[in-house]
């Protein structure tokens, strides 16, 4: 089996965080206080999209939001593509 490629598509992700945010009544303050950030910029990018988290935030954010790291991220199509020499599968 050859290497396997994923797309994490960094806007919808930051939509999905933005979702379970608000489903859990926090604000963008409570996260910067809890990742303990000077200022909010950072999960402001993640929610545009612009960036996302470090796996450490990644890791903090699942276990505030009661779920999963990959519950909170946004795969392209949720496919995965098996590349074997010259064809992709």
């Amino acid at each position: 089996m050859g290497p396997m490629y994923i797309t994490i598509l960094p806007e919808e992700t930051g939509r999905r965080i933005k979702g379970l945010l608000t489903e859990n009544g926090y604000t963008v303050k409570d996260i910067q206080g809890v990742m303990g950030f000077e200022n909010p910029q950072a999960v402001y990018k993640w929610i545009s999209g612009k960036s996302l988290p470090s796996i450490d935030n990644f890791i903090i954010l699942s276990r505030l939001l009661h779920t999963s790291i990959e519950d909170i991220l946004v795969i392209d199509g949720d496919t995965v593509l098996y590349v074997t020499e010259n064809f992709v599968l």
